[in-house]
Parts: C-alpha cells; sequence; structure tokens
C-alpha cells in the first residue's frame, strides 16, 4: 500500500540519520502464502491434520465449555468443591448479565485467551476443511462473547478482571498485569477476530475486537495516557494483524459498526514494544513500577541482547518484534529480532526444538544450561516457530525454516496424543513415568497447537517479486503470482520418512524466474547454524531438474534455480536421510558425552517398553544404525536399531522411535541422549 511505503521512507530516513545501530539491517522480505491459496495432500500431515480438524479441535471447545472428566489432581479436587467442571464460557455469562466483583472465576485469568486462542486455530481450519456446524459452533461462541463486551460502556473485556479485580484493569491500582493478562487476552481476542474474518467474511467478532483496540489507544501510550504494556506477549503481533487488515482491505471500513483508524493500531503496537523498561520520568509522571525480565520488561528491548523470562511471553515478544520489522524495516527491529534469535538457537534451544530450562517461572535458563529434565513447554516451542517463521519472512533465509521444522517434527507432535485428544504441557528429555492429560489446569497447549497447526499450509511455500521459494517438504498444491505470472506448484513426497520430493512447476504460460529450494542445514552436515549440536550424515544432496543435475550450492540455506519455466517441468529433491549420530557442544555440560539419534527432521528417543537395559545402554560412535518403516507402529514410523553395549561391555540391541511418539503406548520410561563412546 502507498500509506505503507511512505511511512517506510519516512521512519528509515529518520533512523539512519538518527540512530546508531550496531548491527546494520538485513532484509529481504518474502511473502508467505494465503491459506486459501494452499492445499495439502500429504501422506504424513494430512491424516494428522484431519484428526486435529475433526477431533482436537471439537475436543477444546467442548473442554473449554467444562465437558471433560478430570484426570490430573488439581482439577478432581476443584470438581469435588464446586460439584462440578469449570467452564469459561460461563465467565462471559456472567459479565453480560452485569456481574462484577463477584470474587470468583471459573479457570485462570487467561482463560478468556484460551477461547480465542482456539477460535483463531479454527478458524484457519475452516478456511481449509470448510465445516458449517464448526462455524455454527463458534458463530454461538460470538454472541456470548459479544454480549459480554455490551455490558460495558467502554468495550473493556476481560472476565477475570470484571468478576475478581474490577479497579484494577491492565493491572492498574495495585493489579498485576502479568497475572490478569487483561492485554494478553485483548490480543488473543484480536486475531481471533481477524482470522476468523478471514475465514468466513464475518465482521461480529471484528467489531468486538475493534472497538477493544480503539479503547485501548485511549487508554494506553504516550503521557498523559496510562503507560501499559502487555504483561504476556502476543498482543504486539496481534494488532499489527488489525493494522494490516485495515490497511490492505480499505473498504472493509464501511461494513464496520465501529470507528476504524488503522494508524492507531500501528501506534500501539509499537508503543508496547518500544516502552519496555520505560517506568516513568523523573517526576514521578507516567510511573509504571520498575519490572524485572520474567516478561521482558527489565529494559529496552533495543539495549537486550539474549532472549531472556517466561519463555512463551518471550518468544512471541520476539515474533512480535520481527513482524513489526516487516512493517518499518526500522534497523532497531531488525537487529533486536536476530540477537534475540541468535541467542535462542545458538546458545538455549534443545535438540527438540524445545525452549525454557527452568520450571521455577518457565525461563529460559543462561547460555548452554540445559539439563535432560528440562521443563520444555509446548507453548514455547510454538512460539519459537512462529518467531522462526518471521524470520524468514523478514530475512529470506533457510536457517529460520530449519528452526520452525526442528519444531514441527519434534516438541510440536510430542505435546499431542496420536489419537487428538491428549496432551503434554512440559516435554523433557528424560523422564519416568511423563503421561498426557485429557485436561489440565493451564490448558493453553492445545490452543497453541491448534494455531500452529492450522497456519502450517502458509509456510509451506513463499514469494518474492521474481522468485518461489519452497521452505518445506509437504505434499501440496499452491497458486501464486511470480513476476507477474500465475503459477501452480504440485509437490508429492513422503517425507520426513523418505527424502525424495518432486516438485511440478507450471506457469501460466513459458515465464523465466527463480525456483528457490531450501536445503536444510542437516542435510549439509550442518546440525545447527551455532554448532550447538553437530553431526555428519552419510549420503549426498541431488537436485534435478528435468532428469538433468542442478549444481547443490546453497546461499542463505536455498539452491536457486533460474531458468524459462514450462508447465509440467519437474525439480526432483533428494535428501540423505540415513540415521545420524548427534553430539552437543562441549559448553553443554549437562549432557556432556552423551549422543543423539536423528534420520532428517526428526530426533529419536529410545522408550523402555522396546529397550528394557534402558538405563544400563551406551552407544558406540562407530555403530552401524538402520532405519525401517514399520507400518503397523505408532501409526506408521522410521524406527532406527542398532547395536549397543550393556554396564558389562556386552552388545545389545536397542531400537529408537521419534520423540514425538512417546506415551503412546502406555507410560514408560524414556531417554533422548545416551552416553556415548
Amino acid at each position: 500500500m502507498l500509506y505503507r511505503q511512505r511511512l517506510h521512507l519516512v521512519l528509515l530516513a529518520a533512523l539512519l540519520t538518527q540512530v546508531a545501530v550496531a548491527q546494520p539491517a538485513r532484509t529481504h522480505i518474502i511473502h508467505p502464502l494465503k491459506l486459501e491459496q494452499v492445499r495439502v495432500n500429504d501422506l504424513f500431515w494430512s491424516p494428522k491434520l484431519k484428526v486435529w480438524d475433526a477431533k482436537t479441535v471439537y475436543d477444546v471447545f467442548d473442554k473449554l465449555e467444562g465437558h471433560y472428566e478430570p484426570d490430573l489432581k488439581d482439577l478432581i479436587d476443584e470438581k469435588t468443591k464446586l460439584g462440578r467442571t469449570r467452564n469459561a464460557f460461563l465467565n462471559f455469562d456472567l459479565v453480560a448479565q452485569g456481574k462484577k466483583n463477584t470474587g470468583s472465576h471459573d479457570g485462570p485469568p487467561w482463560y478468556d485467551g484460551l477461547v480465542y486462542e482456539t477460535i483463531r486455530g479454527a478458524a484457519d481450519l475452516l478456511a481449509e476443511y470448510p465445516d458449517p456446524k464448526l462455524e455454527k459452533k463458534i458463530d454461538a461462541y460470538i454472541d456470548r462473547i459479544a454480549a459480554a463486551q455490551a455490558a460495558d460502556p467502554d468495550g473493556y473485556l476481560n472476565t477475570y478482571t470484571t468478576l475478581e479485580k474490577p479497579t484494577q484493569r491492565w493491572g492498574t491500582n495495585g493489579g498485576d498485569d502479568k497475572w490478569q493478562h487483561d492485554v494478553y487476552n485483548a490480543g488473543m481476542l484480536i486475531e481471533a477476530a481477524v482470522h476468523y474474518y478471514k475465514a468466513t467474511g464475518k465482521t461480529k467478532l471484528l467489531n468486538v475486537a475493534t472497538k477493544f483496540s480503539n479503547y485501548m489507544y485511549r487508554e494506553m501510550g504516550p503521557y498523559p495516557k496510562k503507560n501499559v504494556i502487555p504483561g504476556h506477549g502476543g498482543p504486539e503481533e496481534a494488532i499489527l494483524k488489525l493494522y494490516w487488515l485495515f490497511t490492505d482491505e480499505p473498504g472493509l471500513k464501511a461494513k464496520m459498526s465501529v470507528p476504524v483508524n488503522e494508524k492507531h493500531y500501528y501506534e500501539l503496537a509499537t508503543f508496547w514494544i518500544e516502552n519496555r523498561g520505560n517506568y516513568g520520568d523523573k517526576d514521578g509522571r507516567y510511573a509504571r513500577k520498575s519490572d524485572e525480565s520474567y516478561n521482558q520488561d527489565h529494559m529496552s528491548v533495543f539495549k537486550q541482547r539474549t532472549i531472556e523470562g517466561h519463555a512463551v511471553r518471550a518468544t512471541l515478544l520476539a515474533t512480535g518484534v520481527a513482524a513489526t520489522a516487516l512493517e518499518n524495516q526500522d534497523p532497531r527491529y531488525v537487529a533486536t529480532a536476530n540477537a534475540y534469535w541468535d541467542n535462542m538457537i545458538g546458545k538455549r534451544m534443545f535438540i527438540t526444538g524445545g525452549e525454557g530450562a527452568i520450571a521455577d517461572g518457565e525461563r529460559f535458563g543462561a547460555n548452554f544450561f540445559m539439563p535432560e529434565s528440562a521443563y520444555l513447554e509446548s507453548c514455547a516451542a510454538i512460539g519459537s516457530a512462529f518467531f522462526s517463521q518471521r524470520m524468514n519472512e523478514l530475512e529470506a533465509d533457510g536457517k529460520y525454516i530449519d528452526e520452525l521444522e526442528r519444531v514441527l517434527y519434534n516438541n510440536l507432535l510430542s505435546s499431542i496424543s496420536l489419537q487428538g485428544d491428549h496432551y503434554f504441557y512440559e516435554n523433557p528429555l528424560v523422564a519416568t513415568d511423563h503421561k498426557r492429560w485429557a485436561w489440565h489446569g493451564c490448558p493453553c497447549c492445545p490452543p497453541m497447537l491448534l494455531k500452529m497447526v492450522s497456519a502450517l499450509p502458509g509456510f509451506i511455500y513463499a514469494y518474492d517479486t521474481d522468485a518461489a521459494y519452497v521452505n518445506l517438504f509437504i505434499g501440496s498444491q499452491a497458486d501464486l503470482s511470480v513476476e507477474g505470472t500465475n503459477i501452480n506448484l504440485k509437490q508429492v513426497t513422503h517425507y520426513p520418512w523418505k527424502g525424495e520430493s518432486v516438485i511440478v512447476v507450471n506457469p501460466a504460460t513459458p515465464k523465466t524466474f527463480t525456483v528457490k529450494v531450501r536445503i536444510p542445514g542437516w542435510a549439509q552436515k550442518q546440525e545447527n547454524p551455532f554448532s550447538l549440536y553437530t553431526s555428519s550424515v552419510g549420503g549426498q544432496v541431488s537436485l534435478n531438474v528435468n532428469g538433468k543435475a542442478v549444481a547443490v550450492q546453497p546461499q542463505n540455506g536455498y539452491v536457486s534455480i533460474r531458468r524459462t519455466w514450462k508447465k509440467g517441468d519437474r525439480i526432483e529433491l533428494s535428501l540423505p536421510m540415513q540415521p545420524r549420530i548427534v553430539s552437543p557442544s562441549d559448553s553443554i555440560q549437562t549432557i556432556k558425552g552423551k549422543v543423539a539419534l536423528a534420520s532428517g527432521p526428526i530426533v529419536y528417543g529410545l522408550e523402555g517398553i522396546d529397550n528394557p537395559n534402558l538405563n544400563e545402554l551406551t552407544l558406540p560412535a562407530s555403530t552401524p544404525l538402520t532405519l525401517t518403516y514399520k507400518t503397523a507402529l505408532l501409526n506408521g514410523v522410521n524406527v532406527i536399531t542398532g547395536q549397543g553395549q550393556n554396564k558389562d561391555g556386552k552388545a545389545v540391541s536397542f531400537s529408537a522411535i521419534p520423540f514425538y511418539t512417546f506415551g503412546n503406548r502406555g507410560v514408560y520410561p524414556y531417554k533422548v541422549w545416551v552416553p556415548g563412546l
């Protein structure tokens, strides 16, 4: 849009003359596809997407309504005390009735946000798999949400604060938004509204979210407004999406029942980011209490060079910083996003894509503090995946998709059972009795899972002015435009179980442009871009176009193929999927001397049901490894087998399965890292 272009030029001119930046901006913006441009038909992902669409989304909504049988002690005790299970929608109904300061609220303060996040994930699934029953169900929820907002003349909506702390909106007057989640819940409402509008064209929830956004803009900002920033990262990117929606669809304003000024939403997003660490002036005006790294409010984001605090809050704030950099290309934002990502991936990321080493505060630990029993909350890994995707969008570098993919095939998938209705909150790399639950006192992970998996089709491909990008190896078809020509891409693959993928390029007419195919780091003997982990895979990457070999010399993670493309041209990629042994950096003292197993993007581990000598096993570095696909096991998986040694030095067989499948055959001890020889 012209407005956006003018804004870029003004901001860049000002910043380049006024701001000294240690790290120059390095941007190459590419664009993921819209969901309606992609159709997934994949042997690995399609069966899972069908389970999540037909079962999981209903399961989460039903449990938010209170339809569950508790299987954890705190929820069993709660049911005994209340005589019923908690119901998130009861909170909205009470607020709609005008109830305030009742002293009780079903679920944690962020329960509203979990409703909104589930609506967002469900909306994206609706865009891919139309479901009138699900749409009707969501419309009924929206009616209840809108009724709750209508009870407040300002359009304010946070059921916990209204029912328990009505004089402490935004955590003011002695409150604490880190706990109340006023701004976080508002952000998730905005995001749900934008996604639901895009999926259905309906504006009722969008009106609710826009009215609330207008109120927040009146309340928060530079003095004399309130000095309020989100107690939980996430709203920054959410309100930016609202800005983008009205910027990209100016005609939408005429359909709204509330006023719209999209510039206000952008201003609020940048205020929330830039005002962290700013507690007021010397005269005590504009005061906010000095906060801490827990919610990334201990210093300016532009001075913070490491990713700190609560891992979910941190990764979602980082996603917002990267998303805002897409809009303004401000060198400060670009440098900050790079600093966070480099620190997270190079010094704090676990082999499965997990983030957050410390249970107390669900925090990142110090650099290289990575114990096997670490917390690794599902939401933190998924937050890091969203962050990596935004970084790829900002800089067109395949290393970011490598780390998105690491999360997708490992920590994300481990968070949900194969049946689609039991979940993990934590994903440690060693355990003795780790069991999935049907519902949780803080069930934030199932909605977060739905947000990511429903967005996944849009991340498979990307484009810029003269190139199409193949980011993920997922069977699919996509329609896009490059160099003014409409193009259909069709991908067929057995990934991640096999390394062969075929991409058929079908331009409307013969046209010269570039197709960029990502070559994963692990396939180039680069397990991690900062050598946090190292490995050596057997075999070579091969790439052919119409049967003729193309030199595999990736730049920024992609092989660029520029030619005059015509209908039916075939790109054939073969990646080496042989099992490999992964070693950690010596800087990671907690696992020094141990090794792990991987094949392609999937990390493997040993489960007690297959390995009776689990705690005695050592793994020689030279041991031959065999990869076998077993159709009847765990919905079909590759298994790595080989010979290790027991405590007496005698050879013993072992069998390793994908990390994400642990806990689907009962509760058994497991481990990912094994002592090496």
